[in-house]
Formats: C-alpha cells, structure tokens, sequence
C-alpha cells in the first residue's frame, strides 16, 4: 500500500509541475485511482511541504510550492 500511495504522489507531483493549479476533485479521475489513496498521496506531499492548498469557495485547489516548481 505504501509504494502505490508513493507512486500517486509522484504522479500527482508531475501533474501538477504541467498544470499551474487542480481541483483536488479532479485528482482520482485523472489518475484513475480510488480518493483514499489520492488523499493520503497529497497528505505525503504536504507533509513532505511540496504542495499548497488553496481555498475558492467550495472547492480546493492545489499548486506545488515555489521550490518544487523550479525543480
């Protein structure tokens, strides 16, 4: 389970160095994988402080961090 949770990280990591901003609701149909795993993959992420949340009305919209972005 951890290997696969470490996988959407990273695939959830170059999305978004290809898209400025995603609805964290978009995340599980773009990957196809479940929403559990995708969240407990952004939860890497954040602690590993490489994404950023961000809140418009209902919806929540990550970015990865300045740092990550020029990696």
């Amino acid at each position: 389970m951890k290997e696969k949770i470490g996988k959407t990280a990273g695939n959830i990591w170059d999305i978004l160095q290809e898209n400025e901003e995603v609805a964290i609701s978009q995340f599980p149909k773009m990957l196809n994988e479940k929403a559990v795993i995708v969240n407990q993959a952004l939860g890497w992420l954040a602690r590993e402080d490489k994404i950023i949340y961000r809140q418009e009305g209902n919806r929540t919209l990550i970015s990865l961090t300045d740092s990550e972005r020029r990696s």
